[in-house]
């Protein structure tokens, strides 16, 4: 690689870090073919339950130079969204600290499009396009490509200092860059916590995830009833779960976010296990409004509360 696209590789990462990002690392924009494999099998086991779309676009989900026409380079970056401050009410059905504050969306969006702008015309003329969980994109497998960190056994990435508590984003560009290597090491070990304490054994095998027993699917993605077989086994939660990241011992040392727009919202963090069983939609669009959780919806939201209090 010449010295002009080190150079510049070297500057976009220091601008990703002015923005805030927590860590940037840039891979090349090629085909996986190793993880295309993992997911072929992984929809023909149907362990993608209701969410059809996963199988959709196939060879753009395994190749971003597919997604975007003459791509070249892939910049990932992660925001950390850890947070220490839990909801006060203990028996609160649990909201995943992910959906505590703004929709990751719109930030991370945001400071890509600032990102690709300060490209653009303060490096060199170029195409791009910005994703963050918004197009067929192997998301974590493109940020392990970019030296981030490893698939965890929950099927998740553990950057090796930050943990698993991230977002992730992406700039596909259509110019060459200086690309950092794969991270070549899976740091679990013998370790199995995460497997061992989901609650409805939705991880089978290690980083393999049957997502019709995830709680998170099972309260976010499908609009079916959760199974009798799994009602019993939701840990108390409402939207996400957090379950096999709080085990992890990579998380043991996680620090505070410092994002202003991922801080919880003090009337969620407030709301007790009486407000919830009388939850109703007025209720729902004031507390959730600008957030994650409004992917889920109400009615989702309602018929998990129902789960949570039959009797009520």
């Amino acid at each position: 690689m010449d010295n002009t696209s080190n150079n510049f590789s070297h500057l976009i990462k220091a601008k990703a870090s002015e923005l805030g990002f927590d860590a940037c690392g840039i891979s090349h924009a090629r085909r996986l073919d190793e993880e295309s494999e993992k997911l072929r099998s992984w929809l023909d086991s149907g362990f993608h339950g209701t969410m059809g779309y996963m199988a959709n676009h196939f060879e753009k989900r395994v190749n971003p130079s597919a997604l975007a026409e003459g791509a070249k380079s892939v910049v990932s970056v992660l925001l950390n969204y850890y947070t220490e401050r839990k909801q006060e009410d203990s028996e609160a059905p649990v909201i995943s600290m992910y959906a505590l504050g703004k929709d990751y969306h719109y930030v991370l969006k945001d400071r890509l499009s600032k990102l690709l702008s300060y490209i653009q015309t303060e490096l060199t003329p170029c195409e791009g396009r910005v994703f963050t969980d918004s197009a067929p994109l192997l998301e974590k497998a493109l940020a392990k490509e970019a030296g981030l960190g490893w698939i965890g056994k929950h099927t998740l990435l553990i950057h090796p200092k930050m943990g698993s508590f991230l977002f992730i984003g992406e700039l596909v560009l259509n110019i060459e860059l200086d690309y950092d290597n794969p991270f070549g090491n899976n740091l679990c070990g013998s370790c199995s916590r995460c497997m061992e304490s989901c609650p409805t054994g939705a991880i089978i095998a290690p980083a393999i995830l049957d997502a019709n027993r995830c709680i998170s699917y099972l309260t976010i993605e499908t609009k079916e009833a959760v199974p009798e077989s799994l009602t019993g086994s939701l840990s108390n939660r409402l939207v996400g779960c957090d379950i096999c990241q709080q085990v992890c011992p990579w998380n043991g040392k996680v620090l505070q976010n410092k994002v202003l727009e991922f801080q919880p919202k003090p009337e969620l963090l407030q709301m007790t296990k009486e407000e919830w069983k009388k939850f109703d939609k007025p209720g729902y669009k004031k507390l959730f409004k600008g957030s994650a959780v409004e992917r889920a919806g109400f009615n989702r939201i309602k018929k998990t509360l129902g789960h949570l209090f039959p009797s009520s």
